[in-house]
C-alpha cells in the first residue's frame, strides 16, 4: 500500500521540529565486485572526489557558461503543459519502477502516469511485461496503484482472470456469456525494457525505443551501482505542483543553506557540487561535510560515499540519490494536471532490514527523507505555484550555479522543438 500525504497539511513553521538526521554509511568504499561497470563506476567516483575536492579547496561550485531566463508562462500555460505532455511523457521512454520493486517472479506495481493506468509486471519466467491495466471485458482497473504479488490477475469487476504476461486465461461464467477467443483478448501491451535495475515504460503503444541509446555512456555508472540487487522497503507519496516547479528544487544545491538550515545543510555543504551530463540526464554532486576532513588525506583513503552525495537524475523525472551508500532515496515524479503532480519517494536498501533495529534505522531515514520534502521542498514549491499567474509576462533567472536547471529546461525547449518540426 502506498502512503500518500501533501505538503499542504503539515504543521506550522513555529511548530515543526526537524526530523532527526539518519545515520549514513558508505557502501562503495567497502564494495568489492570486480566486473567491468562496477570497477569503472569506482574508478569514476574516486574522479569526482577530485574534481568535487578542488572545489571545496577553492571555495567554488560548477558553473555554466551564463545565465538563463525562462518566462514564468511556461509553467502555468495549460496549452505549453499539453504539448510537453506530449513531446516529452508520451514520447520518450518513462523510468517507472525499479527492478527490486518487482523482486521476483509474480510480482507487480501499478501505477497512475497522465491518466494511463500501467501495471508492469514480472511472470513466472522473470520477464518484465508492461500493459494498460484496464480489464478488456468492460475496462475496469485490475490491479489497485501499489506493489505486490499475485499469480493471476483477477478483475474485480466480472473475475476475468489474466496471467502475468497480460494473457487472457479465465472468464467468469463462459457457458452463458459465450465463448471468449483468449487471443484476442489480452491486456494492451506497452514497450517495457529495464536497465541497471530500472524499468523504463512507453506510453506510446507503437513506440520503439532503444534503451541503451537513450541512457548511452551514463548506463554502466548506473549498471555500477547495482541497484538491481538491491531491496525495496518502502513507497510513499506526496502530492507536488507543477512538474517543473517540481523539479527545479531537485537539480540546485544554492538553496541547502537557506531553505534546510536544520536538515540537509546539516550534512551537505550549500552551492558547492560537480556537475555532468548524458544526452538528456545529469548528475549533481554536492559536496559532503566530511569532505573537510578528507582533504587532507592521500586520494586511496578518500571514501567517496563520505566526500560526495553524487544524485544521479534520468529525464524527465527519476533522482536517485545516496546511490554511493547503504540506504537510497529514490524520487519518482509523474505530471497529473499543468498544475499538480506526484512524487513517489521509493526507498532501497543494500541489504534486508531484519532486526527491529535495522527496521527503525530505515524507517527514520526514510521518514526524514519524506518530511524535508514536505516541509520544506514543496511547502516552498506550493508558494511557487501561487504566484506563477500573479508573475505572468515576467521571467525566472537561472544562475551560472544552477547548471542542472539550464540543461533540464533546455533538453525540454529541445524536445518541443522537435515535435514541432514533424508535425
Amino acid at each position: 500500500m502506498v502512503q500518500t500525504s501533501s505538503p499542504e497539511i503539515r504543521e506550522t513553521d513555529a511548530e515543526r521540529q526537524p526530523p532527526p538526521a539518519p545515520e549514513y554509511s558508505s557502501w562503495i568504499s567497502r564494495d568489492r565486485s570486480t566486473d567491468a561497470a562496477s570497477v569503472r563506476m569506482r574508478q569514476e567516483a574516486a574522479e569526482l572526489v577530485e574534481r568535487v575536492m578542488t572545489h571545496y579547496r577553492d571555495n567554488t561550485t560548477h558553473e555554466a557558461d551564463g545565465q538563463w531566463t525562462e518566462p514564468v508562462a511556461h509553467y502555468h500555460d495549460a496549452d505549453r503543459w499539453h504539448r510537453e505532455m506530449d513531446a516529452v511523457h508520451r514520447s520518450v521512454p518513462l523510468p517507472l519502477a525499479m527492478s527490486c520493486e518487482l523482486p521476483g517472479p509474480n510480482t507487480y506495481k501499478a501505477l497512475d502516469v497522465l491518466g494511463v493506468p500501467v501495471l508492469i509486471t514480472r511472470d513466472r519466467q522473470g520477464v518484465v511485461h508492461a500493459m494498460i491495466n484496464a480489464c478488456r471485458h468492460r475496462g475496469a482497473k485490475i490491479i489497485e496503484p501499489g506493489c505486490g504479488v499475485s499469480k493471476r490477475l483477477t478483475c474485480p469487476y466480472h473475475s476475468w482472470s489474466y496471467d502475468l504476461a497480460g494473457q487472457l486465461r479465465g472468464v467468469y461464467a463462459e457457458k452463458t456469456f459465450g465463448e471468449v477467443p483468449r487471443e484476442g483478448r489480452s491486456l494492451l501491451r506497452l514497450p517495457v525494457g529495464e536497465r541497471a535495475g530500472i524499468v523504463f515504460v512507453s506510453l506510446d503503444p507503437a513506440a520503439e525505443p532503444d534503451l541503451d541509446a537513450w541512457l548511452g555512456d551514463l548506463q554502466p555508472l548506473l549498471e555500477g551501482l547495482r541497484m538491481a540487487e538491491c531491496h525495496h522497503y518502502s513507497t510513499k507519496e506526496l502530492t507536488s505542483p507543477n512538474w517543473k516547479v517540481t523539479l527545479d528544487g531537485y537539480l540546485e544545491t544554492y538553496h541547502f543553506a537557506s531553505l534546510h538550515p536544520k536538515t540537509v545543510f546539516e550534512t551537505n555543504l550549500s552551492n558547492m557540487m560537480a556537475h555532468d551530463t548524458w544526452g538528456p540526464h545529469q548528475r549533481i554532486s554536492p559536496a559532503l561535510r566530511p569532505i573537510a576532513q578528507a582533504v587532507d588525506l592521500p586520494p586511496d583513503q578518500r571514501d567517496p560515499g563520505d566526500c560526495v552525495g553524487a544524485i544521479y537524475w534520468l529525464y524527465p523525472g527519476l533522482a536517485i540519490a545516496g546511490g554511493w551508500r547503504h540506504k537510497i532515496a529514490v524520487s519518482l515524479v509523474i505530471p497529473r494536471t499543468a498544475t499538480e503532480s506526484v512524487t513517489q519517494q521509493i526507498i532501497l536498501l543494500r541489504d534486508p532490514a531484519v532486526t527491529e533495529e535495522e527496521r527503525e534505522a530505515a524507517d527514520r531515514f526514510g521518514e526524514w527523507f519524506h518530511e524535508v520534502v514536505r516541509d520544506e521542498d514543496y511547502a516552498t514549491t506550493y508558494g511557487v505555484q501561487q504566484g506563477l499567474q500573479a508573475l505572468s509576462g515576467t521571467d525566472f533567472v537561472f544562475g551560472r550555479n544552477e547548471p542542472g536547471l539550464q540543461h533540464f529546461h533546455r533538453t525540454i525547449h529541445a524536445h518541443l522543438e522537435t515535435a514541432r518540426a514533424a508535425r
